[in-house]
């Protein structure tokens, strides 16, 4: 009996730690990808930056440079929407990593005058 209560809470471990959080990811990742519009700075999982120009169902088309190069993409190969609002968590982690340093008095110089 044991054993099985013990198996039992290894899976529910399991799922809380690694397989609930991995499915939130992917469905906000899904959301950020349906919501993409004319106009959205992205950022590809390849490293590419552009503007989207036009959406499909399951494509974008982004213009990457002022040379108006124009690149057809699949909607899964988004990464980021630099254009849509950062969430909250971000935002708080950033101001609590980032503390407001005191401005130091003045460095008194080191040198010597030698006679």
């Amino acid at each position: 009996m044991e054993q099985i209560i013990m198996i039992v809470l290894m899976v529910a471990i399991f799922y809380f730690l690694l397989i609930r959080p991995e499915n939130k990811r992917k469905k906000a990742a899904d959301q950020m990808r349906s919501a993409l519009k004319k106009g959205d700075k992205i950022v590809t999982i390849g490293g590419i930056m552009g503007t989207i120009v036009r959406v499909t169902e399951e494509s974008i088309v982004i213009e990457t440079s002022e040379d108006r190069v124009r690149m057809e993409l699949a909607k899964w190969a988004v990464q980021t929407n630099a254009s849509a609002p950062q969430p909250e968590k971000a935002k708080k982690k950033e101001a609590i990593e980032e503390p407001k340093e005191e401005e130091a008095a003045p460095e008194e110089s080191a040198e010597e005058t030698k006679d």
